[in-house]
């Protein structure tokens, strides 16, 4: 019996986990950059490994090659810096947005319906106004159709609460809808694309006689713009407060409804002139497929940025170069254009999850014996 109340009365081991994960303080930017930069080799140590595997092509040849489709030569260096520079202009467009916590899902349908917009006035009023005329009422149609799409979602997030996610991704949904009936009523050959023969004027100058440099001049501009605006000016300020905390915000006097709404217009506005340069300034085309996917794309280039629209350069470049490698790499290895999408998944994977270990520390902890009682 006392053996018995002796077993009842053990003391159970008590379990302790392996490691725990806490909040780090801010590394220095040199460890930062060290980790980041661990994080690529690593990521291509990998990939030499998976390629050598799976293909037995040389690693090194694999990446020369990557390089070559996006710095090859001059041409590919120019669509390399145009590609960077649309990207580019549509992160910092949802920046504001995020940076408030208001998770704009929706920049793919901001920018179609910026597009569309621009396609419509091109039709409609190409050849029978002058075009710096046209080019103009181009710019306003397209800046008013994305502050619409913005403010839409705004409003009722502001007055009625509503997920601004889901909502700003339906949104996407219903500018598809209309770019699809434009098409159907200006293309009678069922191609699914409004080309160049019939949007024929209102096409952006060429500067130096170079295609798409007057646009990444003009997204050079926006970029510096965002940034000042966001970091020296009060409207900046506020949208930073708000997105810490709505209850601060309203506690020092912020109208938090007006600030939702009015950073909204703002990113819908950017999203619009994208549109605005893709179609008046560089394809002169309008399809479902316009935005090419940039709208989900831009929102993992500001996250890597921190939100810094000088940062989203680098980030930007970063996933311009992988897109047009990889692609170079599947036409000269004759490969399947999922071999390439893998390698540049696995280079993404390491890069965002190396944030892990610069923004937390793990700490491991040794189990102790227990002496027997």
């Amino acid at each position: 019996m006392t053996e018995a109340v002796q077993k009842i009365k053990k003391p159970k081991k008590a379990w302790t986990p392996l490691f725990v994960i806490t909040k780090r303080d801010t590394l220095p930017l040199v460890k930062r950059v060290l980790i980041r930069a661990a994080a690529i080799v690593a990521a291509l140590l990998l990939c030499s490994v998976i390629t050598l595997v799976v293909t037995g092509s040389n690693p090194l040849q694999i990446y020369k090659t990557m390089f070559s489709g996006a710095f090859g030569n001059s041409i590919r260096i120019v669509r390399t810096l145009y590609e960077l520079s649309v990207l580019l202009v549509i992160a910092v467009a949802i920046t504001p947005a995020f940076k408030m916590k208001f998770w704009n899902t929706g920049a793919e349908g901001q920018v179609l319906i910026g597009g569309l917009s621009t396609a419509i006035v091109m039709l409609t009023l190409g050849g029978r106004i002058p075009d710096w005329t046209l080019i103009i009422i181009m710019a306003a149609a397209a800046t008013a159709a994305g502050v619409i799409w913005g403010v839409l979602p705004a409003f009722f997030k502001a007055y009625w609460k509503t997920n601004e996610t889901l909502f700003t991704l339906m949104m996407n949904y219903v500018a598809i809808q209309l770019v699809e009936c434009f098409l159907k009523i200006a293309d009678k050959t069922g191609s699914n694309v409004v080309g160049p023969t019939t949007l024929s004027h209102g096409w952006f100058p060429q500067l130096f006689k170079t295609d798409y440099l007057l646009d990444v001049v003009i997204i050079a501009v926006i970029t510096v713009l965002v940034y000042i605006y966001l970091r020296y000016s009060k409207h900046g300020y506020e949208i930073s407060v708000v997105g810490e905390s709505e209850n601060t915000a309203k506690y020092v006097g912020i109208n938090v409804k007006k600030v939702i709404i009015r950073t909204m217009a703002l990113s819908g506005a950017l999203c619009g002139i994208a549109g605005l340069l893709i179609v008046g300034g560089a394809s002169h085309s309008i399809s479902a497929e316009t935005a090419g996917g940039r709208g989900f794309t831009a929102i993992m280039v500001s996250w890597l940025a921190k939100f810094n629209p000088l940062m989203m350069v680098f980030s930007s470049l970063l996933i311009v170069f992988l897109e047009r490698g990889a692609g170079e790499v599947a036409t000269v290895f004759a490969l399947n254009k999922s071999f390439s999408d893998i390698l540049t998944g696995i280079i993404l994977f390491f890069i965002i999850g190396c944030e892990f270990f610069i923004n937390y520390k793990l700490h491991f902890r040794k189990h102790s014996k227990e002496a027997a009682v």
